[in-house]
């Protein structure tokens, strides 16, 4: 019996490890998919960015976040504060039985955790690019990822209030990805638009990214981590139900991410009468955050119906946000917020055990806490450094002004 719960401990554990390596390289997919959407006097700031917010990510998660989302009563509306991650499962623990024994490390949900708040983190990061400044970026993600997203993880994840009404989200549509995109409107919102994108007469310019092969690149690392996002939120596969489960997980989010990509790209060509490259880039992850609510109990042709309602949602968000003025330069709001939503609202259609009214109370108070807090965290780092480079920086761009190089040396005009 002990090797029996050795073995399955050990087996649950490096899966939920492989699953958080998974994700974490994710944040290679964030960086390429940014950097390939700006412009490329942006290009070195947005990958400084990028490494910066996960290394602030894993060491403010470490120290309070995880405490924070995890160390309190069921139930409960404000959690406890406190810090660092707590002893590991000892021996006698695991190897007891019973329906109370840990069956993966301890030390594993952290790292499988702590990657999940830098995705959220990320998305941050391309809706607020090409103006803003670096270290502006930086102080709001050393309170994003200490508390902002550990207070609603809290109360999902960790037990809390929402987890007692009954909302349901398996790997995190509303928790990582609406929250990501919460913060992020809060930011753009704060920030204003790039200049030059909209005229004075209601006019919408674009302004085109410099790198579509890195892009894709970014959206194919983003598909391929997204299998330990979700299957690594089944939390185990030692026994034969688990195992199955893994696979249908894996099976839909191929399949969500695959209808994404389909639907954005016929409307983007009725519509465009272009087959426009970024929106089929967008419909994939749109595919991705529509079934992350739960990619397990729908089938695989359901999973992808409910992609591609998001490739459908994301096309019409974008357009929709540009027409408000809200200048994303990546499309993350649409992608990960207005999908978010509709991740979430979708889970009652397959899933018996969730319903529309919980779903609602979610989201609202998901959302809600995560854009007013992140709100006020964006106007007192405003008025304490500021926000937003200069119009010279921006026109020279951020890498030079905020970063002292270029992504693309080479290519500047030689004086």
């Amino acid at each position: 019996m002990n090797e029996l719960a050795d073995l399955s401990y050990a087996l649950d554990t490096f899966y939920f490890l492989i699953c958080g390596v998974l994700v974490m390289w994710m944040a290679a997919g964030f960086s390429m998919l940014e950097a390939g959407l700006v412009r490329s006097k942006n290009t070195a700031e947005i990958l400084t960015k990028n490494i910066a917010l996960f290394a602030i990510a894993c060491t403010m998660y470490l120290l309070v976040g995880y405490y924070i989302m995890y160390s309190s009563s069921a139930g409960g509306f404000l959690p406890n504060l406190g810090f660092l991650i707590g002893a590991e499962n000892s021996v006698d623990a695991v190897t007891a039985g019973g329906d109370d024994a840990p069956y993966y490390s301890m030390r594993s949900d952290f790292f499988f955790q702590v990657v999940f708040v830098a995705t959220a983190m990320s998305i941050v990061s391309g809706a607020v690019a090409e103006r803003m400044k670096l270290w502006a970026f930086l102080a709001f993600a050393v309170v994003m990822t200490a508390f902002i997203y550990p207070v609603s993880g809290y109360w999902t994840w960790g037990g809390g209030w929402l987890s007692e009404v009954g909302y349901s989200d398996y790997a995190g549509s509303g928790i990582v990805h609406m929250a990501g995109a919460a913060a992020a409107l809060a930011g753009v919102l704060v920030l204003g638009p790039r200049r030059g994108k909209y005229g004075k007469d209601g006019s919408i310019h674009a302004i085109p990214g410099a790198n579509m092969p890195l892009a894709t690149l970014g959206t194919f690392i983003l598909w391929m981590g997204w299998f330990g996002f979700n299957g690594g939120s089944e939390l185990k596969m030692s026994d034969i139900s688990s195992a199955n489960n893994v696979a249908q997980v894996f099976v839909n989010t191929n399949a969500a991410a695959a209808g994404g990509v389909l639907a954005a790209l016929i409307l983007a060509k009725l519509w465009f009468r272009k087959a426009d490259l970024t929106m089929a880039l967008n419909g994939a992850l749109a595919g991705l955050v529509a079934i992350t609510a739960d990619p397990l109990s729908p089938s695989a042709l359901g999973a992808a119906v409910i992609g591609a309602v998001g490739g459908l949602i994301v096309v019409f968000a974008i357009i929709s946000l540009d027409k408000l003025k809200l200048d994303d330069p990546v499309g993350a709001i649409s992608v990960h917020g207005v999908v978010g939503i509709w991740g979430v609202l979708a889970v009652p259609l397959t899933n018996g055990d969730a319903s529309f009214g919980a779903q609602l109370i979610g989201i609202v108070g998901i959302f809600g806490w995560v854009f007013l807090a992140s709100l006020v965290v964006w106007l007192i780092i405003k008025a304490i450094m500021g926000v937003r480079v200069s119009e010279e920086e921006e026109y020279e761009g951020v890498d030079i002004a905020e970063c002292g190089l270029e992504a693309y040396p080479e290519f500047s005009v030689k004086k």
